[in-house]
Order: structure tokens, then sequence, then C-alpha cells
């Protein structure tokens, strides 16, 4: 199947990372949002991504150009109907994402491909609430989209070869890696990921070690770039509750057991950089620890 049109549901974090690649993979992308300000901000920090790059020669100003003109914004949901392939990356409820889909399915071309940017939820469920489920999968990109590598590619029971061997050639075009992965909660990067970055917050909420410690020891000790509870505030607390949820739900098994202590920084509305506390605080010149 030959993509050329790429549509994005969600201008956030993750959605403007995604329209960010595939506009400089040459492809024609259309965002949207329920809200104006988030395409405008979206449309801001694709941008200022973009000179940033520029800046590092690693493209040049004509293709910063080019690329930035291929992508169009829009408030109306339907308006993705005539485009290829639909990535959605709005946030990780599974009612909102439900809703999503089915509202796009009315308006879609008999042969557009739906993914999901989900980092946890099941694949195959959501493609079973749709008319097309063997031409839906999960097309989950990595944070910060335009640097990292990885992209987890997971078919639901019913997906068909053409749909993966489709979106494998789209994933290669971006000049990404692909990996494959089994429809099971969390597939490969957050099954192994969250539960760490859980038992580092355990680690806090046991009184191991302070903030400072753990994260100093993770990155000296482990030769992490960054520290687990940093990494947390980076990702989002309430993304990381949402996945626990989904592999302590999905599993069953009390290993997974969101810490106590997560639930509470959710609960206080401190979810990392995007709040500017959670186990930092980002409101100064430098993050403080917070414990």
């Amino acid at each position: 199947m030959a993509i050329n049109r790429v549509g994005v549901v969600g201008a956030g974090q993750m959605g403007n990372g995604i329209a960010h690649v595939f506009a400089l993979a040459g492809y024609e992308v259309l965002m949207t949002d329920i809200s104006a300000d988030a395409l405008e901000a979206a449309k801001a920090l694709i941008s200022k991504n973009l000179d940033r790059q520029v800046s590092r020669e690693v493209i040049s100003q004509a293709q910063k150009d080019e690329a930035f003109s291929r992508i169009g914004s829009t408030l109306t949901l339907t308006d993705l109907g005539q485009t290829d392939l639909i990535i959605e990356a709005a946030t990780e409820r599974e009612t909102v994402k439900q809703a999503i889909f089915e509202d796009l399915i009315p308006h879609l071309k008999p042969d557009t491909i739906l993914t999901s940017n989900t980092s946890s939820i099941s694949i195959t469920r959501l493609a079973a609430r749709t008319d097309r489920p063997e031409k839906f999968m999960g097309f989950h990109f990595m944070n910060p989209v335009p640097v990292m590598q990885l992209v987890e590619l997971i078919r639901g029971i019913a997906t068909d070869k053409e749909t993966f061997d489709t979106c494998l050639a789209v994933v290669d075009s971006l000049g990404k890696t692909a990996s494959s992965s089994e429809d099971f909660p969390a597939f490969i990067v957050n099954r192994i990921l969250m539960p760490m970055i859980n038992e580092a917050i355990y680690t806090l909420y046991e009184g191991v070690g302070s903030v400072k410690s753990i994260d100093t020891s993770l990155k000296l000790g482990a030769n992490h770039p960054m520290g687990p509870l940093e990494l947390a505030d980076f990702i989002g607390l309430d993304t990381c509750l949402a996945i626990m949820n989904v592999l302590h739900d999905g599993l069953a098994d009390t290993k997974y057991r969101p810490c106590p202590l997560l639930t509470k920084y959710v609960e206080a509305g401190w979810l990392g950089r995007k709040t500017q506390r959670g186990f930092y605080d980002y409101r100064g010149d430098e993050p403080v620890p917070t414990r």
C-alpha cells in the first residue's frame, strides 16, 4: 500500500514529534487536536526543533522549510478521513481512544490504516471496536520522537500481513528501527522499563534512598543517561501510573502493583516536567528534589 498522507491525532508531546519526523521524511501531515492553542503550540515547537536540527547541521534550511510546509492542522477530527495512515497519539486512556476511532470510522477511505501510539493498551481490544481490525496495529514511538530511534510495531490478533509490512516500510522510510512486539500489556519497552521506575519509587517510598541518591546511583552505577525518577518526571507520572495499572490489571501479578507514592503524586497533580513539579521541582533555575 502507498502511504503519502498521514493523519496525527493529538498535538501534545508525542503528536508533535510524530508530525515532525513524518514531514521531514516527505509525507504530507495533517495534525488535529481539540484545542486550537495546542495546535499552535505544536507548530511553534516543531519549528523550533527543526531549527535546532538546522543549527546542528543535521538538516539544511531548505529541508526545514519544505518539511514545515507539509504540516497542516485542523480542529475537525473527521478531516483526517482522507489520509492513508492515521496515528492516534491522544491521552493514555482507553475510553478516549475508542471514542476517537468511533468518530473517525464513518469518514475513512476503505484502505486507510488505523494505528495507535499507545504505550500499553491492548491493540486487539482497540481494533475490535473498529470496522477494520485487520488494518489496525500499534505504532509506538519513543519520546522524544525526533531523537529516539526505536518504533515498536504491535500486531493485534487480527492484523494482516499487508498492514504490518506497510507500517514496517514506513518506519524504514523515517530512518528509524522497528521492533516487533506481541500484543501483551505494555509490549516490550514499557514491560521492562516501568517496573524499574516503579521499583525506584518504592525505594524512595521505603526510605532506602533520597531522590538524588537513587538517580545518582543508577546514572553512575548502571550507566543510565537519566536517573529513573528524573525519567519518570520526563515521561509524566500520570502516564507511568496508567501503564503500571495496565500491567497490574492485565497480568494479575502483585509485582506490578503501582507504588502508593506514585499514586499520591498523581493525586496531587505533581505529574513531572509538564506541571513543573514531580519528583523534582522545576520552577527555579535548577531542578530541586521534592523528597
